[in-house]
C-alpha cells in the first residue's frame, strides 16, 4: 500500500507543479532513534536502534540529459551537477549542505563501480535537523534510492548503507560509524534492529505492544563537522592500539580492569563506556525481546550516565530532560540518544501514559530550562522503500 502521507503528498504536489507531469517513482527513507547503543558502531560494537515514522521523501522521474536537478522544499533551493563528472576528491570539511550529501552518495556509488544516471526530483523530510535522529543518513538512503530506481540498480540494504557511510565519511567529512546508515536501509515495521557493526548482522527485535519510545527534543543543536565526534573516535582507537586490538569491541570487561591503568584518565573513561555500553545494548535487545520494559529502561538509565560522565557528550538541557522525564509516571528509564553535544533524549513510556507523559515532560522542561521542546511519540518503521507513482 502506498504510504499517503502529508509529507509524500506534498512532495508529488510540488513534483507536479515544478515539472508539469507526474513523477516515476516515490523513495523514502527514515530517521532513526537508538534506544541504546551510542558511539560503539565505530568501535565494531553493537546498537539497537529503530526506524521511526519520520522519514525523507523523494519524488523523480528520469532526467533527459543525465543530470542531476533535485528541489529541496526544506531548504528552497535546488542543486544541480552531473553525476558522471564528480571529481574523486571529497567535498572537504565542513561541507555540510545538503546538497553535498546527494553530490557525495552519487559519488560513493560511482567509486563502488555503480552506473550512476541523472534524474530530476523534489525532496522534503520531517526528520528534525540536527536533533539526533539521523536526519543525514534519511537523506542519504533516499537518495540512494533513486539512484537505484533510475539505474536499476540492485537493492541491497547492507551494501547500500555503506555507500551511504562512504558518502558521509570520506565526502562530507563526518567520521560516523555504520548504524545509522544500516537502521535507515534495514528497519523492520513493529521492532528495533539490533545490529552488528562488525559484521553488520542484524536480528531484529519485536517492540512490546504496551511500551511506546518518546523521542524529547531539547531544541539544542550541534554540528558534528565541527564537534568532539571525531575526537572521541580517536581516543577510542588510541585506547584499542594499547590492547592490541582492531577495535573496543574486542576488549572484555575483565582484560579492561587488568590494563585499565596504563591509558590516561580521559582515553580510560572513553574506553570504559564503549567497553560497558556494548554490555548494556546486548543485555537490552535480549529484555525487549522477552518483553521486559522495566530491565531496558534500567539499562538505558545506566547509558546515559555512562555517556554524561565517561563520555563526556552531554549537555545540562539533556541532563535536565533525563531527569524530568524519570520522575514521569509510566517511565521506565531514558536517555540521550544519539552522538550527544546536543540533540534529542527518549523515553521507554508505558503506552497508556505516552500522550500525558509528553505533555508534562514538555511543560516541566519549558519552565526549567527555558526552551520549548518537541515531543516525539514515534512508531517503529521500515527502512528504505520505493514505490511506482504512476499508479
Amino acid at each position: 500500500m502506498p504510504d499517503e502521507s502529508p509529507l509524500r503528498e506534498r512532495v508529488h504536489a510540488e513534483f507536479v507543479r515544478r515539472f508539469g507531469s507526474q513523477p516515476r517513482w516515490m523513495a523514502r527513507a527514515p530517521g532513526r532513534v537508538n534506544l541504546i547503543g551510542d558511539h560503539t558502531d565505530y568501535n565494531d560494537g553493537f546498537v539497537l536502534p529503530m526506524a521511526i515514522d519520520r522519514a525523507v521523501w523523494i519524488a523523480l522521474r528520469p532526467s533527459a540529459d543525465g543530470w542531476v536537478r533535485v528541489y529541496s522544499l526544506d531548504f528552497g533551493e535546488q542543486a544541480a551537477f552531473d553525476p558522471t563528472a564528480l571529481p574523486f576528491e571529497r567535498a572537504g570539511e565542513g561541507a555540510e549542505s545538503w546538497s553535498e550529501y546527494v553530490r557525495g552518495v552519487a559519488w560513493a556509488l560511482k567509486e563502488a563501480g555503480c552506473a550512476v544516471q541523472g534524474w530530476e526530483g523534489v525532496a522534503a523530510g520531517d526528520v528534525p535537523l540536527g536533533a539526533g535522529l539521523s536526519s543525514s543518513a534519511a537523506l542519504e538512503l533516499a537518495v540512494a534510492r533513486a539512484f537505484a530506481s533510475i539505474g536499476a540498480l540492485k537493492w541491497e540494504p547492507s551494501a547500500m548503507a555503506l555507500i551511504a557511510q562512504r558518502a558521509e565519511n570520506a565526502w562530507v567529512g563526518v567520521n560516523c560509524g555504520i548504524m545509522d546508515q544500516l537502521i535507515s536501509a534495514a528497519g523492520a515495521e513493529g521492532h528495533a534492529l539490533l545490529i552488528d557493526c562488525r559484521s553488520l548482522e542484524t536480528r531484529a527485535v519485536p517492540m512490546p505492544p504496551g511500551a511506546a519510545v518518546v523521542v524529547l527534543d531539547t531544541a539544542t543543536r550541534r554540528g558534528l563537522v565541527t564537534s568532539a565526534y571525531n575526537e572521541r573516535r580517536a581516543q577510542c582507537e588510541a585506547a584499542a592500539r594499547l590492547f592490541g586490538v582492531p577495535a573496543l569491541r574486542d576488549v572484555s570487561a575483565a582484560a579492561f580492569a587488568a590494563r585499565e591503568h596504563e591509558l590516561d584518565e580521559t582515553t580510560r573513561r572513553r574506553a570504559r563506556h564503549v567497553i560497558t555500553e556494548n554490555a548494556r545494548t546486548l543485555e537490552a535487545a535480549d529484555a525487549l525481546a522477552r518483553g521486559d520494559v522495566a530491565a531496558v529502561g534500567t539499562l538505558m538509565n545506566a547509558s546515559h550516565e555512562s555517556l554524561r560522565s565517561d563520555f563526556s557528550v552531554s549537555r545540562p538541557e539533556l541532563d535536565a530532560m533525563v531527569e524530568l522525564a524519570r520522575a514521569e509516571r509510566g517511565c521506565f528509564g531514558a536517555r540521550m540518544t544519539g552522538a550527544g553535544f546536543g540533540g534529542c533524549a527518549v523515553a521507554l513510556v508505558a503506552r497508556d501514559a505516552a500522550a500525558e507523559f509528553s505533555a508534562a515532560v514538555s511543560a516541566s522542561y519549558e519552565a526549567a530550562v527555558g526552551l520549548r521542546p518537541a515531543v516525539y511519540v514515534c512508531r517503529a518503521s521500515q527502512g528504505a522503500s520505493l514505490e511506482s507513482a504512476l499508479g
